[in-house]
């Protein structure tokens, strides 16, 4: 049980620092990436669902028995944003970057199946 509280904690910390800031970079994101979204909702709300997702990850922490089947939600969340950025690589439509970050994603996926096992001989 301690792997899954580790793993979501981790995840949920992560995801945190790594997407608040997105509250505040509209503008630049906007201006880094030349294909910016003309309607800023899909920004902020891209933004506050990915944020609750985080939250999510922090309670699975808690009590990953109480949890357990938001582990394969969870990874499920991981692998959409992962697998799909690493086919948009490939066509050479995202940075090298995005590509790291949704390395990140795929591998937090892979470690929350592997919690979602391991809880099971609990």
């Amino acid at each position: 049980m301690k792997f899954a509280r580790y793993v979501f904690l981790i995840a949920g910390i992560y995801g945190l620092l790594v997407l608040a800031p997105q509250y505040f970079l509209e503008a630049k994101t906007g201006t880094a990436y030349p294909l910016a979204v003309p309607h800023p909702e899909f920004h902020y709300g891209f933004t506050g669902v990915a944020l609750v997702w985080q939250l999510v990850f922090l309670a699975v922490a808690r009590d990953p028995l109480r949890y357990r089947l938001m582990m394969i939600l969870g990874a499920l969340a991981k692998f959409s944003f992962g697998i799909a950025a690493h086919v948009l690589y490939v066509q050479k439509r995202i940075s090298t970057l995005l590509l790291g970050l949704a390395t990140i994603d795929v591998l937090l996926g892979l470690l929350f199946i592997a919690a979602y096992i391991k809880t099971a001989e609990q």
